[in-house]
This record gives C-alpha cells, structure tokens and sequence, in this order.
C-alpha cells in the first residue's frame, strides 16, 4: 500500500511500514524502535538493534533521503540482492558498506507496498460496527495493489476469551481478541464494488511486482508468504478498480464513483504515517469533512502517534506499547497487531 503525498520528497511511491512507527525520526531511533517493533522477525529486529549502533551503517543510510531510510525498505533492498535473511548482520552490514550502487538504487526506485491481508480480521469489526445495509462500497487509500479490497472472499477465526469465533471458509484469517467482544460480523460482507487510489498503483499481474511484494514479507514468516499468493490469485481473477492519484486531492472524485455503488466506506492501514505531520492534518480533516458530508464512513488504520486526534479520543495508550489504533468515523475503537493478529476493542472503553 502506498500513498499519493504530493509533500513528500520522492517522485515514486510512498512507503508503508510494518511496524507501528515513524520515518521521519533520527535513523538510529527509528531503527531502535522498529528493533522492538519487528520482535516478530528474530532476523529483522536482531539487524535493527544492530544498525541502531554502528556508526558506519547508519552514516551511510543518512545518504539517502529521509524518507529511503526506513527498515523495511532498506533490508528489503538488501534481500533483493542476495542477502540471506534469516542470516547473520554481519552479512547485511557488508553489503551496505560495500555497495557498488546496486542496493541503493533498489531502495530508491522501490518502496514497501506491503498490502497484508491479515489485518482484513481487525478492520472487518470496524466495518461491521457500522451497522451498514446492503452492498457497500470499499475504497481504500494507499491500495498499492488491492489486495485488502476482498473481505468476503476470507474465512475468519476470532479467538475470543469465551472460544473461537468462525466465519466463512478457508483459507481463515486469524486475530486473537483481547478484552471486550468487538462487534464480529454474522455473515460475510456483501461488496457492490472495491477500488483504491495510489500514487502508484501495483499491477497483480506484473510477476516482477508480486515478486516484489513477496520480497517484503519478513524473515521466519511462511505463513504470511503463503497468504500474500493467496491474496494475489484473488485479485488477479477479479481485479479492482485502481486509480493512480494523491490522496489529499483526487479522493473525492472517485469517492463519487464508489458512491453510484452503495454507502461508501473509506479505508485505510499503514498508509498516513508517510506523510508530513501537516499532510496528515489536512488528510484528517478532509475525511472529517467526508463524513460530516455523509458521503463516506471512515475507517483508519495507523500508529498510535500518526493521526493523535483520533487516538486521543480512546484510552491512553500505555507508554512503549507499540500498537495500531483503529478509528471508525474519527474515533478510536480498537487496538490492533500491525499485521491483523490480534485486537483489543477499546471503544466505550
């Protein structure tokens, strides 16, 4: 998934994480923190820890831009060309040190479209809570390549406190529910339409892409892999509408075609954190906005810090509990695992 910000400084597209971070701290925090925050890669959060202390690897990040620098993006590169991971850092550290330009291309022309299926299981609750009739609209921002557009093609497992809550077939998406009983659906989504905007768009068709996209599923996660295919196969027999364009000035047009569909419901995941703190202002009063219209739903999907308004009207965070905040309409209603493992419904909370 990707995001058209006309504020950023490249002229590709933007990068999304997968962790719950910010990447435009200082290199050595933003690799501490995502050390911490990729405890789901033993490989990933081990390279981290490490580049978080080495001089030399981090003055050579700082000669790419700012927004190049990310974890992801950097390791993905790494991978891409040759380095075993999982693997030693000493093996990632000597490919950044001695690269004759290859890897830092890759970083630059490339960017992390990580599109995860799996957290599909925390924002489903969220549409749900919407109490919607009929077929709805789904528009995603920051698509990449839609693969987060088919709700109703998944089977789910909710593993609540009270036993296991399924729905659909298989394959299932899993999420461990934590506390209150969100508002789980009964029955599948009925979707009269989907499509994204994305200042670049992701082709499901394109080998070299996919491939890509396969290449950022981290280290150990096999699981993850094999759902990446399975997304892709369902894109590819029925792809969605996908319109390249920046999401601060043509999200209202195609709103207007979703719109001719069923009630649309905006969405999106991993996808603000890359812009500027005032792009992300004005993304959220533009949806605000929306909303207060009644052309759209909103259902948001970030780090905790990436858009405050919305995680300010829930519980407080605890302090170093990394964690998305999900937001219906503009307020918070869940806590949930960056890849969609897990979710804690904190609204009325």
């Amino acid at each position: 998934m990707t995001t058209g910000a006309c504020t950023l400084a490249s002229s590709r597209a933007v990068l999304v994480h997968d962790a719950a971070m910010e990447p435009f701290m200082d290199p050595a925090e933003q690799y501490a923190m995502f050390a911490t925050d990729a405890r789901d890669s033993p490989c990933f959060s081990e390279w981290a820890a490490a580049v978080a202390r080495d001089e030399e690897v981090l003055a050579w990040l700082a000669t790419l831009p700012p927004i190049k620098q990310q974890p992801n993006l950097v390791f993905a590169a790494a991978r891409w060309h040759g380095v075993p991971a999982p693997g030693p850092y000493d093996a990632l550290r000597s490919a950044l040190l001695d690269d004759d330009g290859t890897i830092r291309e890759t970083i630059l022309s490339r960017s992390t479209q990580t599109n995860e299926a799996g957290r599909m299981a925390t924002l489903l609750p969220a549409i749900t809570s919407l109490g919607l009739e009929g077929p709805i609209s789904l528009l995603e921002v920051g698509a990449s390549a839609g693969l987060c557009l088919y709700p109703d093609r998944w089977g789910y497992a909710w593993r609540t406190e009270a036993g296991e809550v399924r729905l659909g077939g298989e394959p299932r998406l899993t999420c461990a529910v934590r506390g209150a009983l969100p508002p789980l659906p009964d029955r599948l989504p009925e979707v009269a339409w989907r499509g994204g905007l994305d200042l670049n768009p992701g082709d499901v068709t394109d080998e070299d892409a996919m491939a890509w996209l396969e290449n950022l599923v981290w280290p150990e996660q096999d699981e993850r892999r094999e759902r990446l295919r399975h997304a892709i196969a369902i894109a590819r027999a029925e792809p969605p509408r996908l319109v390249r364009g920046d999401l601060l000035s043509d999200l209202p047009d195609l709103l207007e075609v979703a719109a001719g569909q069923g009630p649309v419901v905006v969405f999106h995941s991993a996808v603000v954190a890359y812009l500027e703190p005032e792009g992300r202002e004005r993304f959220h009063d533009l949806m605000t906005g929306l909303v207060a219209d009644g052309a759209c739903h909103w259902v948001s999907n970030e780090g905790k810090g990436v858009l405050p308004r919305i995680t300010e009207t829930g519980p407080p965070v605890p302090e170093g509990h990394p964690t998305f905040v999900t937001g219906v309409d503009g307020r918070a209603v869940a806590w949930t695992h960056g890849h969609g493992r897990s979710l804690r419904w904190v609204a009325g909370s």
